[in-house]
């Protein structure tokens, strides 16, 4: 067991040595951040008819090459439809157009973000240990882990455009089992989730390929995915980048799914003296569809949270129902939805009928033995 974590802390170790830390700069802009020193001018201006805040900002530039130095900004002097007002102490993200028509002009991108984000990032390490103890350090590496393969090994390999189904594929046939091990540690319930998983996802992605298909997807509903297709000069499976999302995105919640339902079924057989495999499975199965009524009612929840934005679009809208939902966007994001939640309601029977038969089996092989 020891020489089995160590072997995963290693190749974690090595995979955080490979990682890179990027900074997006082209030849025409370089990003940096600045502090607001001080206010010279604040009042509210007209443009174009409309009344909105105007600032004149000084700024120490904290990074970069001309890091220390005072450059003056002015916000709120184009029409905009949100001027953002900022005050003295705030840390942004500065933008420098270096290209010939614009040389030396100054923008404001963003807030730096970062002290808040280490903050929300070491409560949850905190709690994580302080209540799961050393499954909830594992459950972290194992996170990490899961990271360091999409950033080390996916979306290069995507960038490069190696087939993304091929790349989905190979990418979960690592995390699975490295990130469940690690996680749950090494057992013969976390092996049956793991060969669950494995079936639950191929049916996902069948599904997947299937109705991409019937429905017509492009892969290109969303700005971004327009975005890479214009830089890859058309050069790009986007049909084949939407199946990837579909199946990474449902790795995680599989993960849930099926450890518990091993879980369930190895107590049950455990708790049993002659256990049968038909009174265990119905036993499991109650259990099962519990999971399965929370698990869609959170899927439902949460993607109308996620998408208040989207759905306030659809209110008092003048176009019918029918028509609205057959826009790509929003048939991509039903489709990718439904078919991850299919595979996850199906990864219940299947972990349990698997579990059943190889639990009771194995419990059966040692009362023999007896």
């Amino acid at each position: 067991m020891r020489f089995l974590k160590g072997f995963f802390l290693g190749i974690l170790c090595l995979g955080l040595i490979g990682v890179k830390t990027v900074v997006a700069q082209t030849n025409n802009e370089t990003s940096f951040e600045a502090k607001v020193e001080k206010i010279t001018e604040e009042k509210q201006i007209e443009i174009e008819g409309q009344k909105q805040l105007y600032q004149k900002l000084e700024l120490k530039v904290l990074t970069g090459q001309e890091k220390d130095q005072t450059i003056t900004i002015e916000n709120g002097n184009q029409a905009m439809a949100n001027v953002i007002k900022y005050e003295i102490g705030q840390r942004v993200i500065v933008t420098k157009d270096n290209s010939p028509t614009g040389s030396g002009f100054y923008s404001i991108t963003d807030f730096v973000r970062r002290d808040s984000l280490w903050l929300l990032g070491f409560i949850f390490v905190v709690l994580t240990v302080l209540i799961a103890k050393w499954k909830g350090v594992m459950s972290m590496l194992s996170m990490v882990f899961t990271f360091v393969v999409v950033f080390v090994y996916v979306l290069p390999n995507l960038s490069n455009g190696v087939n993304p189904i091929l790349i989905a594929t190979i990418a979960s046939i690592i995390i699975i089992p490295i990130s469940f091990y690690m996680a749950h540690g090494i057992s013969q319930k976390t092996t049956v989730a793991i060969v669950s998983s494995v079936v639950a996802l191929g049916v996902t992605a069948v599904l997947s390929v299937m109705f991409i298909s019937l429905g017509r997807l492009t892969g290109l509903s969303s700005e971004e995915a327009g975005m890479l297709l214009v830089q890859r000069s058309g050069n790009f499976d986007m049909k084949g980048l939407l199946l990837c999302g579909i199946i990474i995105g449902a790795l995680g919640v599989l993960d849930d799914i099926t450890i518990s339902q091993a879980s369930i079924v190895n107590e049950l057989i455990k708790g049993s003296e002659k256990p049968k495999g038909g009174v265990i499975y119905k036993q499991a199965m109650n259990v099962g569809r519990d999971h399965i009524s929370s698990m869609v009612n959170t899927l439902v929840l949460a993607y109308a949270g996620a998408s208040l934005p989207l759905l306030l679009i659809f209110v008092d809208n003048p176009h019918p129902f029918s028509e609205i939902i057959n826009y790509e966007f929003l048939a991509e994001e039903i489709i990718r939805t439904l078919v991850g939640s299919i595979g996850l309601i199906l990864a219940v029977p299947i972990t349990t009928l698997i579990a059943v038969n190889w639990i009771r089996k194995d419990k059966d092989d040692k009362l023999a033995k007896k």
